[in-house]
């Protein structure tokens, strides 16, 4: 696991306890979508339990859902954070039995995997497992490499009528926050930095997922809104959920401090409402997709 991933581990290390769930009202949102877009993906399949991968299972609240639309089902559920695959783990336990390895799972059982995706999926072919349904909310906006992560998952899937679903985000969320901080840097005569992750727009899922080799290619698109006291709030609401990251370099001309004072005068000047509410956007997608028959 390389720095960039260790680092991400740890954020979601600490905020697997109470204060992830506490704030994570846009990813049930999201597990909610997808969960409701999953059951008609597994229709026509063989017949008999079905083999389901969960991508980033976090703290388990879509492997909850998976174990009670498929109650027959193996799942393998992933994770590289300990903490949260421990909390997921605690969510269903007594559910069901866990499996230790892979070539363990039967119908029914939990495989829980320590990993990042690209780690783990290095080591799989579709000799040795493969799965009717590859699942992963909130999760994919993360991957290194998502070309590389979509065409070996493809690889793993059935190969016919095998689906692939997700959600992440598209690149309109937080659009509030950045056109602040663009301000701030302008307002000091430097050039735009990003302040979190850059996301990928449905055009270029589309040509990943079909550069993956998989069809039947299905994009929604949901723009959700959530109000905030003020934006410090907004932001430590990023933090408990472990996505506080920063693409942008070290400041020079200026401190952080100063950066972040003039960013939060810009959002409030800018967005707050009569209510005094500060608005944050999510840009929302769920993608789903088969493999060609």
């Amino acid at each position: 696991m390389n720095g960039k991933l260790r680092a991400i581990q740890r954020r979601f290390d600490r905020s697997a306890d109470s204060s992830y769930d506490a704030h994570a009202s846009v990813q049930r949102l999201m597990s909610h979508s997808l969960s409701t877009a999953i059951s008609p993906l597994t229709h026509g399949l063989h017949p008999g339990p079905i083999n389901i991968l969960e991508i980033g299972c976090g703290t388990g609240a879509l492997t909850e859902k998976l174990a009670s639309l498929f109650p027959e089902a193996s799942i393998t559920a992933l994770d590289l954070s300990p903490a949260m695959l421990e909390a997921a783990k605690q969510r269903l336990a007594g559910r069901r039995l866990t499996a230790v390895t892979h070539a363990s799972i039967r119908a029914g059982q939990m495989n829980w995997i320590l990993s990042d995706a690209d780690s783990w999926l290095a080591k799989q072919s579709a000799e040795s497992c493969s799965f009717d349904l590859i699942v992963s909310n909130a999760c994919f906006q993360w991957l290194p490499d998502p070309a590389g992560t979509l065409s070996k998952l493809a690889q793993l899937l059935q190969k016919r009528g095998g689906s692939l679903a997700f959600t992440t985000f598209g690149p309109k969320t937080f659009h509030e926050l950045h056109q602040s901080f663009a301000d701030a840097y302008s307002s000091n005569n430097l050039p735009p930095q990003r302040h979190g992750l850059s996301f990928h727009s449905p055009d270029q899922w589309q040509q990943l997922l079909v550069e993956a080799g998989l069809a039947d290619i299905v994009i929604e698109r949901n723009v959700h809104c959530e109000r905030h006291a003020s934006v410090r709030d907004f932001l430590l609401s990023i933090k408990a959920v472990g996505a506080s990251t920063s693409e942008a370099a070290p400041l020079h001309g200026i401190s952080r401090r100063m950066l972040f004072t003039q960013m939060y005068r810009s959002y409030e000047a800018r967005y707050r409402a009569p209510d005094s509410s500060i608005p944050a956007t999510y840009d929302l997608m769920l993608l789903h997709a088969r493999t060609r028959s």
